[in-house]
């Protein structure tokens, strides 16, 4: 029974939290746990695509450090408000760049965007840069969040 009611208690503490906008070392964490898994994804998608581009190479690298980012924050509230935006918007940048470039490279197939049926399937995936923006942008709120207590 003492199980039930201290589970009880931590759920009432996280939803106080999340009403009072306390809520950096969970966001924080859910960076860090979202951000190696889609660059594990954005690898393996890349490496189908032999990475003909050294660009294909940033969010490979900068999906590690930003777990690390957020991993930090979730231990330090000097790391969630200095190193975590940082490399946040980095990956934010990264992801909104990488929305351009797969819209361009679905333009420059032959037939480009006339042929939308066979070269937006088979072409870089339109909005997939779209999720490094959002787990950026979930770790830039992560910075201006109060933290829990």
């Amino acid at each position: 029974m003492s199980g039930r009611k201290e589970l009880r208690q931590v759920g009432r503490r996280a939803v106080r939290n999340l009403r009072r906008g306390r809520v950096q070392r969970s966001l924080a964490a859910a960076t860090a746990a979202s951000a190696l898994p889609l660059g594990l994804e954005i690898y393996l998608e890349h490496f189908r695509g032999s990475f003909g581009d050294k660009w294909m190479w940033t969010p490979v690298v900068l999906s590690p450090a930003l777990s690390a980012a957020g991993l930090a924050a979730t231990r330090s509230e000097r790391a969630a408000t200095t190193v975590l935006p940082a490399i946040s918007a980095l990956y934010c940048l990264d992801g909104l760049i990488g929305v351009y470039t797969h819209v361009q490279g679905v333009r420059k197939r032959p037939g480009g965007f006339s042929e939308p049926l066979y070269n937006i399937v088979m072409g870089p995936p339109l909005l997939a840069p779209g999720s490094l923006a959002l787990v950026g942008g979930m770790g830039l709120v992560a910075a201006l969040a109060r933290r829990e207590r």
